[in-house]
């Protein structure tokens, strides 16, 4: 297929070999030394830390609301056309190319770098919060009746639905079109080549994969470290195991081991082995809920669910004149920044995992699927503590006093706790390793200029510094110095915002040149 995209630039003309490493100049060293500087700044005082970033967080929530709103409602636009439009019929790769994994390797590699953590530490935990007012309940519904629970749901998937997975998708498919059809490096800067040209290769290039990595790696370390003291909060619910800094430590130590030992294995014998393990291991869980839980509330809920989440989407889309402002920008576009903040890493590792796909099957699979398995996992899990709350069951009946503890207050009312708790802190701590190392693949790619055979060292590198700098925050500054590296990430959503619109415009003008061809 001709195209006017194409370019002088060759993989790694820009890279130094240094002390066995291939990485690109000056992308690696500017993203070591500011990960550097931030550390120790946050190590060094913690609670200012934090507070300058909670003011910097906050400030691009309740000025840039509309900006997050607009552009995750055109992001939902944009794949859903994708989807059904003639482009659809394009191939990432040619024409000819063939997948590289089998349909369900690929979801669950997608699905457990996406959200699958997310979806152990909010399924019951956020039903609850907006049940009960813990923070607000959506469209200002009023808190503890059926009306509330419904809305709950409602909110909840949308949370989880159409507008984060479109969010992954449209920066996964530029990535994968960019460069398995137009032989560009698999880096974020790569994207932008029919929009700047050569001027890609540049100063701008650097800044846009120097902020991916910072995103990507702020990210996965803020989630290791709370997923540390949520799986320590577990074990002691359970065990009654010390729930105290050196077991999140030792959790963060364990992850990162199997971390590093999968991403030396590779895609094929390390990332998708863990995948499969942890489709597996959820699908357990989910039917063992299902069926120890109240089966008939949870049929009944996935309907409402789905009706709920559908009649509400564009009153929860909507920016202008909210009621509901402490739920609006305390939760909603608090996700919206999140997803678009952690973008860079998931669409990336989604399209390294996407070649010999169609436009229409990616979008189908990174889009709807995930929506549709959503629904049936929130209503499982949701309806369930629902369920116990409003029937004065257990500790949620209580409220949400623990985010950490909820899951796991929700299987205290269910036959076989024990066990079922045990393959709950499995699965939390599986799905860090995959997000860990699927992380560790996409930092690795991007400070090599785009390879996807750097020397294996440089992955352990990344995997060993994302435990590290979790591990330091903890020590060093407790939950404050955490919290204020998820403020950090958030407010890394602005410009990512931003950016991935010029993405979008940038796949647009590509691909209606190219479906010329397909005519």
């Amino acid at each position: 297929m001709s195209s006017p995209y194409s370019t002088k630039h060759e993989l790694g003309e820009n890279n130094v070999q240094v002390a066995g490493l291939d990485i690109h100049n000056p992308v690696f060293v500017i993203s070591a030394l500011l990960i550097l500087i931030f550390v120790i700044g946050t190590l060094i005082a913690p609670a200012e830390a934090k507070v300058i970033l909670d003011g910097a967080k906050n400030w691009t929530i309740n000025n840039f609301d509309w900006l997050f709103m607009s552009a995750s409602n055109w992001f939902v636009i944009f794949c859903l056309a994708i989807l059904v439009l003639p482009v659809g019929r394009i191939r990432l790769g040619g024409a000819d190319a063939k997948p590289e994994f089998n349909r369900m390797s690929w979801f669950a590699m997608l699905f457990s770098a996406g959200m699958g953590i997310g979806l152990m530490f909010w399924a019951v935990a956020e039903p609850i919060g907006y049940y009960t007012d813990w923070w607000g309940t959506p469209l200002n519904v009023a808190p503890n009746n059926p009306a509330a629970a419904d809305m709950a749901m409602a909110a909840t998937m949308f949370h989880w639905g159409f507008h984060p997975w479109a969010i992954y998708g449209v920066v996964g498919l530029a990535l994968a079109y960019f460069s398995f059809n137009k032989g560009l490096p698999l880096t974020i800067r790569s994207a932008f080549y029919p929009l700047i040209g050569e001027r890609v290769w540049g100063r701008t290039g650097d800044v846009i994969d120097i902020l991916a990595v910072l995103a990507t790696i702020f990210g996965l370390a803020t989630s290791l470290g709370l997923g540390a003291q949520q799986a320590s909060s577990g074990l002691n619910f359970v065990f009654g195991i010390a729930d105290d800094l050196a077991t999140q430590l030792l959790v963060i130590a364990g992850v990162t081991s199997i971390a590093v030992i999968s991403v030396v294995r590779g895609l094929a014998n390390g990332v998708r082995i863990l995948s499969n393990i942890n489709m597996l291991l959820a699908i357990c869980l989910l039917v063992f809920v299902f069926i120890a839980g109240p089966t008939l509330v949870i049929l009944s809920t996935m309907g409402s669910t789905m009706t709920g989440y559908l009649e509400n989407m564009i009153p929860l889309s909507n920016w202008i004149n909210r009621e509901d402002e402490k739920f609006f920008h305390g939760w909603t576009v608090f996700y919206w920044a999140w997803w678009i903040s952690w973008s860079p890493f998931v669409g990336m590792f989604i399209a390294r995992i996407s070649r010999g796909r169609t436009l229409r099957e990616f979008m189908a699979s990174v889009l709807v699927i995930p929506v549709l398995v959503t629904i049936v996992w929130m209503s499982v899990f949701g309806g369930t503590a629902l369920e116990q709350a409003q029937n004065n069951i257990g500790e949620l009946a209580n409220g949400l006093s623990s985010v950490s503890l909820a899951m796991f207050q929700m299987l205290d009312n269910l036959p076989l706790t024990e066990i079922a708790s045990m393959l709950a802190i499995a699965l939390v701590l599986i799905f860090f390793v995959t997000s860990s190392d699927s992380g560790s693949l996409v930092i690795d790619s991007i400070t090599s200029g785009g390879k996807l055979d750097a020397p294996v060292p440089q992955r352990i590198l990344w995997a060993v510094l994302e435990g590290t700098i979790a591990a330091a925050l903890l020590y060093g500054g407790g939950n404050e110095a955490l919290k204020a590296l998820q403020a950090g990430t958030i407010a890394t959503g602005l410009p990512f915002t931003i950016i991935l619109i010029l993405m979008s415009l940038s796949l647009a003008k590509a691909l209606a040149h190219d479906i010329k061809s397909y005519k």
